[in-house]
């Protein structure tokens, strides 16, 4: 079963709040994943960029930089083609140039537009289970020693609107977000007696890229930014999030 769905009034860490800790955050050049690294870097984490344009990831290390944010670090990273060993590699780099991690947001998605199953060609699919599904497991599995060893530490999966993405012709990316929420509510299970919180995250309707593609005749620019979800996401890795502990942070209002 998907984690249950809570809201909460505020959700947005405290200052300070993540001083002396350190975050993983995949897709950290896309519309979310900016957020979140920006966010996290403001409530004091040091944050490891995750991505496979080097040059977006400068773009956001520089920006954490200008805003005074601990130094991040960059980690150039192609999920699509990522095997078990350089995911391996990423935690070892981690352990021996960070000394741990405590925390570790899935923010990476593909998304190639709209289509039916029958239109869908069998690389795509397998592009969009690898990035969405397959890399959060390979990640999450190498960096559990390291998460488990902290005193309190943090995954946070974004998930979708399962009423949404259960529909026509969100293929790949829809039965990818379906089983993303299977295994955090799995995961959740097994380390419900250890110090690693799990959590997922529901945004609400965003100005991105990936919003863009699936809503072409919307006008994306009047909904909002992904600033209140990178703070929600700050909160949930944070002394905050403890008592949403196996919980689904939806940020959708009534109305969307």
């Amino acid at each position: 079963m998907p984690l249950p769905l809570v809201r909460v009034a505020e959700a947005a860490a405290a200052a300070e709040s993540l001083r002396g800790r350190v975050v993983l955050v995949t897709g950290a050049t896309g519309g979310l994943g900016r957020a979140v690294s920006l966010a996290c870097a403001s409530a004091g984490a040091t944050v490891i960029l995750a991505g496979r344009k080097v040059r977006a990831l400068e773009e956001v290390h520089d920006a954490i930089a200008e805003a005074g944010g601990p130094a991040p670090a960059i980690y150039p990273l192609n999920l699509e083609g990522a095997t078990p060993d350089d995911y391996d590699a990423l935690a070892e780099a981690v352990r021996q140039q960070c000394g741990g991690l405590d925390g570790i947001v899935h923010a990476a998605a593909h998304f190639e537009g709209l289509r039916t199953i029958a239109q869908t060609q069998p690389i795509d699919w397998l592009r969009a289970e690898q990035v969405g599904l397959n890399a959060p497991f390979l990640l999450t599995r190498a960096c559990l020693p390291l998460l488990q060893a902290c005193r309190d530490s943090a995954v946070v999966f974004v998930v979708d609107d399962p009423d949404r993405i259960g529909r026509a012709y969100w293929g790949s990316y829809g039965v990818a977000k379906f089983a993303l929420a299977g295994l955090a509510s799995i995961l959740h299970e097994e380390t419900s007696g250890s110090s690693l919180r799990v959590h997922a995250l529901l945004p609400a309707p965003m100005r991105t890229a990936l919003r863009r593609m699936a809503y072409f005749g919307e006008d994306t620019s009047m909904r909002p930014s992904p600033q209140s979800a990178g703070d929600a996401v700050a909160f949930l890795l944070g002394d905050g999030g403890r008592g949403l502990r196996g919980m689904t942070l939806d940020l959708r209002s009534e109305r969307d």
